[in-house]
């Protein structure tokens, strides 16, 4: 059991939500315009997590990075609608935990704007007393900052904080932030990439937090 803790902070894409469909659906709809190959689902999968300039800049030139965006973006805030679900007992684990009294805060690489549409279509933005995403900062995961300015929102100590996601950049982020990890194993990085980052805890999702908060 964790003890003492007042602050449960969550990713998003992996931990609760599944957008991988939206996320799939809109690159490769961006790939077609731009009149480039398809790329393979689970290559796309595996590169969510850092943000959207960092999921498409490996797939191209540097040179149609911003032309892409804009053809990615409005066709995600669509797709997000159509394509995207939480994870199978997120929304029981958040009831659970805001009855408890903790308080919750989303800590996403995700752009701001995505991350509001995703958390509102889904009905779960009552559950969150914050939110801060990458694009807000100077740096995102696996920098702490995201983590760190959240703690200083609530006022709370590295102590009383744990921190929830579903990539080794969540681990890595807990971890310079010095805060208790939790990482899930229904996203992008593989149970032996999470392995070796040596989290505190591993599950098999974040239904297992009932056992720890």
């Amino acid at each position: 059991m964790l003890k003492n803790i007042k602050l449960v902070i969550f990713d998003l894409d992996g931990t609760i939500v599944d957008a991988y469909d939206a996320i799939i659906d809109s690159f490769n709809y961006m790939m077609k315009r731009l009149r480039l190959p398809a790329v393979d689902p689970l290559a796309i999968r595996r590169a969510v997590g850092w943000g959207d300039k960092m999921l498409l800049s490996p797939f191209m030139k540097k040179d149609i990075l911003n032309k892409a965006l804009d053809i990615y973006r409005p066709h995600h805030k669509v797709s997000l609608l159509r394509k995207s679900h939480l994870i199978y007992g997120a929304k029981g684990v958040l009831m659970y935990l805001k009855a408890k009294g903790y308080k919750l805060a989303v800590a996403s690489n995700r752009p701001r704007e995505f991350s509001k549409i995703l958390i509102r279509h889904l009905k779960i933005d009552s559950f969150f007393d914050f939110m801060l995403c990458g694009d807000q900062l100077k740096k995102g995961k696996p920098d702490p900052e995201i983590i760190m300015k959240i703690m200083d929102f609530f006022s709370v100590s590295k102590s009383q904080t744990v921190y929830i996601g579903d990539m080794i950049v969540d681990v890595q982020a807990a971890k310079r932030a010095r805060v208790k990890s939790v990482a899930v194993l229904t996203g992008s990085s593989s149970q032996e990439e999470i392995q070796n980052e040596k989290p505190n805890y591993i599950f098999k999702d974040v239904r297992n937090l009932k056992n720890i908060l």
